[in-house]
């Protein structure tokens, strides 16, 4: 009898393990990785200029989502053709620290090795304040290298210094995409108005939204304008009050139209919960 005990006890406690440990001989699959979207800029040269892309990437959520953009835009593989990253691929991201809305981030001394040009520098620079400036409570950005601001560190790459860091956020050499959103965001579920704030750098600043309910039907179709239009790029803000039943779905498109012939440019479409 007392054999029998243990011999069940034995499976007992096996079984328990199998359980736990969630190996995919016992048939269960752990809980997926939860992501998150980042922003990240990257510099793009072509024969008129060069400039800056901003692209959204996922990434796994992390306990430093700071860190996580800045390892995104130093070894992530851009989605826009021809774009770059100045910053080497051996530097390691030492840590970042927040105090009153300025990030000081920590290199590794690779970040030193960067050799584009008096451009590529500035442009550099503004990627690395640009794609931590997206977090709301990130208003400017500093740099250390191994913990320090030595003289070394101040040349930073020979053209453009330190000396005036820390640096603000900067969306004038922004040109691709011609219209983002910070708000909605995809799969969005909206209670009320839709409220819709983006960035573009379109003709005259004048950015056209159509919101569609689930059948194809445009419920509204607005117009909003940047505060700023070419160069730009400029902010915009724009509310929907007439939006598709609850527990319906919709699309919000947003776009400009050609000056030249009417057709729709750069249209995006996010789609929505309502």
């Amino acid at each position: 009898m007392k054999r029998i005990f243990i011999v069940l006890l034995s499976a007992f406690f096996i079984g328990a393990l199998c359980l736990v440990s969630s190996c995919g001989s016992c048939g269960i699959k752990p809980p997926p990785s939860e992501e998150v979207e980042v922003s990240v800029y990257y510099l793009k040269n072509t024969d008129i200029s060069m400039y800056l892309v901003r692209e959204v990437h996922t990434v796994k959520m992390t306990t430093n989502i700071y860190e996580a953009a800045l390892e995104q835009l130093i070894r992530g593989v851009p989605q826009t053709a021809d774009a770059f990253s100045v910053i080497p691929p051996q530097t390691k991201v030492l840590g970042v620290q927040v105090t009153n809305k300025v990030a000081t981030i920590n290199f590794s001394p690779e970040v030193l090795n960067a050799n584009v040009g008096a451009m590529g520098e500035s442009l550099g620079i503004l990627s690395l304040v640009n794609t931590l400036t997206e977090f709301q409570e990130i208003e400017m950005v500093s740099f250390v290298v191994d913990g320090i601001l030595d003289e070394r560190t101040l040349s930073w790459w020979g053209h453009v210094t330190l000396m005036d860091q820390p640096f603000f956020r900067d969306l004038s050499d922004v040109w691709e995409p011609a219209i983002w959103l910070y708000e909605p965001r995809p799969g969005q579920k909206i209670e009320g108005p839709l409220n819709v704030r983006g960035s573009a750098r379109v003709f005259e600043g004048t950015v056209n939204l159509r919101l569609l309910a689930e059948d194809g039907n445009i419920l509204e179709e607005t117009f909003t304008t940047a505060i700023d239009g070419v160069p730009g790029p400029g902010s915009f803000t724009a509310t929907i009050e007439n939006t598709p039943l609850a527990g319906s779905s919709g699309v919000l498109e947003v776009f400009w139209y050609s000056p030249q012939d009417g057709t729709e440019l750069d249209k995006i479409s996010i789609p929505l919960q309502f």
